[in-house]
Formats: C-alpha cells, sequence, structure tokens
C-alpha cells in the first residue's frame, strides 16, 4: 500500500525540469569557451588568467555580501562566475588586474546584490561593471592591444601599452583614430583589436547556437538586435564604405555579438514575452546605431543595453499576455 504520508503537497503552478539556475549558468560558461580560445590565441594568456581572476573576484564579492547579511551562500549557482566572465570579456586585456577586481565589485554588489540578487536586479550586473569602469578609467578600458601583442601576465608600462596598442574597427569608422581597417574576414575569424570577448564573431556565433540547441536562449532578441542595427547600416552607411561594408563592418564590428546573444538575453533585465523581447531587440539596436553614429563614443551595445534595461518594465506592461478567459476589459487593460 502506498504511503501518502510521503506526498509533497503544493500550490500551482506544477513545473518538472531537470534544467535549474546552476546548469543554465553553467552552459552560458561553455558557450564562452570558443571566445576564450580564440582570444587566448590572439591575445596570450593573459586573457585566462583575467577571465579566472575577475570570476574569483565575483565569487568572493558574493560571499563575503551574503555572509554580511546572512543570506544563504549563492555562489554555487555561477551565476557570479558568468558575471565576472562577461566582465572581463568586454574589457581590454591590458587592464590593470585591480581596476577589474574593482569593476567586479561594482558589479556584484552594486547592480546585483544590493537589489536582492539573482532575478531581482534590473540591469545587467556586468555591463553596470564596465559602465563604472569606463567613467573612472577611460583611457585604460579605450587600451586596445593589436592581435598577437606580447602583453605580460603581471604588468605592463605605459611604454609596452603604447607600442602594441591598436585601434578597434569602431573607432576607426568613427573617426576617433586613425588607421586602416582591417579586412571583413579578420573580424569574423578573430584577428583584430578589441576587448577580449569581441574579437571572434564566429566563436560568439558558435556559443550563439549552443545556447540556442539547449533551449537557455531563445532567438528573438540576438536576432531582433542584429537584424536592426544590419538594417541601419546597410540604410545609412559609415564614411565611404558601400551598403554591404558599412553593414557588415557595424555587425560584426565592436561588441554586437557578444551582447546581442550573452548580455542583452540576461533573464532578469529582459521582457518576458516573445513580443517584447522583439520590442527590447529593436530598440537595442536603434540605441546601438544612434551613439555609434551620433554619439561621442564608437561604440554603443554596453549603454544601449542598460539603456533598454530600464525599459522592461514599461515594454512587459504593454506586451504582457492576458490570461485566458479574462473578460473583455482586462483584457483591454493588459
Amino acid at each position: 500500500m502506498y504511503d501518502f504520508s510521503k506526498v509533497v503537497i503544493t500550490s500551482s503552478p506544477h513545473i518538472k525540469s531537470k534544467e535549474d539556475t546552476k546548469s543554465i549558468m553553467a552552459d552560458v560558461l561553455i558557450a564562452l569557451v570558443p571566445s576564450l580560445f580564440v582570444s587566448t590565441y590572439v591575445f596570450g594568456p593573459r586573457v585566462v588568467l583575467m577571465t579566472a581572476i575577475s570570476i574569483i573576484a565575483c565569487m568572493v564579492f558574493e560571499a563575503i555580501y551574503d555572509k554580511i547579511v546572512g543570506k544563504e551562500n549563492t555562489i554555487t549557482d555561477l551565476s557570479a562566475a558568468v558575471t565576472g566572465a562577461l566582465l572581463a570579456f568586454v574589457c581590454p586585456v591590458t587592464l590593470p588586474y585591480w581596476m577589474l577586481i574593482i569593476g567586479d565589485g561594482i558589479a556584484i554588489i552594486f547592480a546585483k546584490c544590493l537589489f536582492g540578487g539573482l532575478g531581482k536586479n534590473f540591469m545587467n550586473p556586468a555591463l553596470a561593471g564596465r559602465a563604472f569602469l569606463l567613467a573612472s578609467w577611460p583611457v585604460a578600458m579605450t587600451t586596445w592591444a593589436a592581435a598577437h601583442s606580447k602583453i605580460g601576465l603581471i604588468s605592463n608600462s605605459q611604454e609596452t601599452l603604447d607600442a602594441i596598442s591598436q585601434a578597434t574597427p569602431m573607432a576607426i569608422l568613427k573617426g576617433t583614430a586613425e588607421g586602416d581597417l582591417p579586412s571583413i574576414m579578420s573580424m569574423f575569424l578573430g584577428q583584430c583589436g578589441g576587448s577580449m570577448g569581441e574579437v571572434s564573431a564566429v566563436a560568439l556565433l558558435i556559443g550563439g547556437v549552443y545556447l540556442l540547441l539547449r533551449k537557455v536562449i531563445t532567438i528573438h532578441i540576438p536576432a531582433a538586435y542584429i537584424l536592426t542595427v544590419a538594417v541601419l547600416t546597410f540604410l545609412f552607411p559609415s564614411g565611404d564604405l558601400g551598403h554591404v561594408q558599412s553593414m557588415l563592418y557595424n555587425v560584426l564590428g565592436g561588441g554586437l555579438m557578444l551582447g546581442a546573444i550573452f548580455m542583452a538575453t540576461d533573464y532578469s533585465t529582459t521582457p518576458v514575452s516573445k513580443k517584447g523581447q522583439i520590442v527590447f531587440g529593436i530598440g537595442c539596436g536603434l540605441l546601438t546605431v544612434m551613439i555609434r553614429f551620433f554619439g561621442g563614443y564608437p561604440e554603443g551595445v554596453c549603454y544601449s543595453i542598460l539603456l533598454m534595461n530600464t525599459t522592461v518594465w514599461l515594454i512587459d506592461k504593454y506586451t504582457r499576455p492576458t490570461k485566458f478567459g479574462a473578460p473583455a476589459k482586462q483584457k483591454k487593460e493588459g
């Protein structure tokens, strides 16, 4: 006879799934591995050390915060590790470690934990950390190493940094730096300067396909984001470039792929409905192009996503699905 005393009675919804936060975050880390490999090949072993330091720092900051406020330790869900990896990926490989660690603290404590932790933050923590670093140390955050330059593991003198620095494709397109644009194939494969995680579009696409196959993300935000940038930069080409060239440089260059696939798809800072996600992606694309074309920075992915993060509540309000069988009045209000 069955022992009904072991039956657990709970309220709906009753959802059974093998997926949890830890497995989802592990998939994101796995999806970042191709970019890590390419970046290590392009810039050297400092990439691995910076990523490891950033991950460890984020996990330590979260553990300390949990201890201080008396919360259960949450570092095992790997969300802090993902934040650390993504923050390292949006920084130049020449950034001093202590600056990166400060950015990790801002990302974890001020952009995540103080709002209640995972799922309650209203902006992407890694991008918030990057925005803080860019505002605090703009020179260090915009000193980009050339591909295959020799970068020391421990420290680099200013003379060394000046010798190995190279303008990014976005800065050249913007006209804020001099230099020859790399070939489109170099940008696709990863043979040009930039942040650690944006040098290879193909590596990011491989990671994106993995996340799609694992159903960690959906296609709506990345497709809406990338297509919006592609259409606008095709219709309004940059500088003396042709329509197709302008589109390819803007899509493959900068942080668009990294932002569209790994940043703009963050669960807690993006809309819940498919319609809302499309609106969110289009908004990110519009802001990115506007900042690139008319703003003071050659890149606009970071600020475009952060700005759209603040509108998620409004997008959800007008795109949320109505309850089945709801009265007409409630459907209209919804």
